[in-house]
């Protein structure tokens, strides 16, 4: 278990803005490198976000994997306010549409909150899922932060009574029977580290990266990451392993 699981300093916070932007910066020098990650093959893509932000804050990654043949697709419910009954019903019902119409089983990209919503459907329907990558996302049940996102999100957002249809994800049961990578940054300034690690075991991993919690989305090695991931054959998984010219963007010993 981490040892680290305090709340993140006010400077990691107040700096998360200038420093997402250097994300933005390094993925455009980079995009020579990544214009050569692996392609697409045409199987559904579901990106989701994260709390009080919609499908403009992943409009960059969504174009990047797009451009790379990718096949994505946004929530397309507005802004993100919290796992209300509209916004349960509704992920539920496009992951289902996604599956049916295009005969393939769907990938899931969450980021933050959006991958607490990843997770359950994923545990909801694993026959509709290909696998699911989350970004900075507390996905540790036993994670003090965890245990109390229930009322972060609610005293925020205002949840209507509605809210409490998907399972808080200290709740769920069942385990997650798809491949699933955790990414993370211990420069997180809005999420603990150490909550977003899964234990270990059969497909299922934790990739460190350098950078911000809302720079997580223009990262240029989580968009490799990403590409990767999407990119491989249904029914075959292998552990992530960086290109040489994007190491520095992976801290090693991760």
């Amino acid at each position: 278990m981490p040892a680290a699981k305090r709340l993140p300093s006010r400077a990691a916070l107040l700096t998360e803005p200038p420093r997402a932007g250097l994300d933005l910066a390094a993925l455009v020098a980079t995009w020579p490198v990544l214009a050569a990650a692996r392609r697409g093959d045409g199987h559904p893509v579901l990106v989701l976000p994260g709390l009080m932000t919609g499908d403009p804050a992943t409009l960059v990654l969504r174009t990047a994997l797009r451009a790379l043949g990718h096949n994505v697709s946004g929530w397309s419910l507005g802004l993100n306010r919290g796992p209300t009954g509209r916004v349960v019903s509704t992920l539920r019902a496009h992951l289902e549409r996604l599956h049916r119409t295009s005969g393939r089983r769907v990938s899931l990209v969450g980021w933050s909150l959006g991958g607490l919503y990843a997770q359950e459907l994923a545990r909801a329907a694993p026959g509709s899922v290909r696998g699911l990558v989350t970004l900075g996302t507390p996905v540790v049940r036993w994670a003090p932060w965890v245990r109390t996102a229930s009322g972060i999100v609610d005293g925020a957002t205002g949840l209507l009574a509605g809210g409490a249809a998907m399972p808080r994800p200290w709740a769920e049961r069942g385990s997650l029977r798809v491949p699933a990578t955790s990414v993370y940054t211990r420069a997180d300034g809005i999420v603990p580290w150490s909550s977003c690690r899964y234990e270990v075991r059969a497909r299922r991993e934790n990739v460190e990266v350098r950078g911000s919690h809302l720079g997580l989305a223009c990262n240029p090695g989580v968009l490799w990451l990403l590409a990767d991931r999407l990119g491989m054959a249904e029914g075959t998984w292998t552990p992530f392993r960086p290109p040489f010219a994007l190491r520095p963007f992976f801290p090693r010993g991760r």
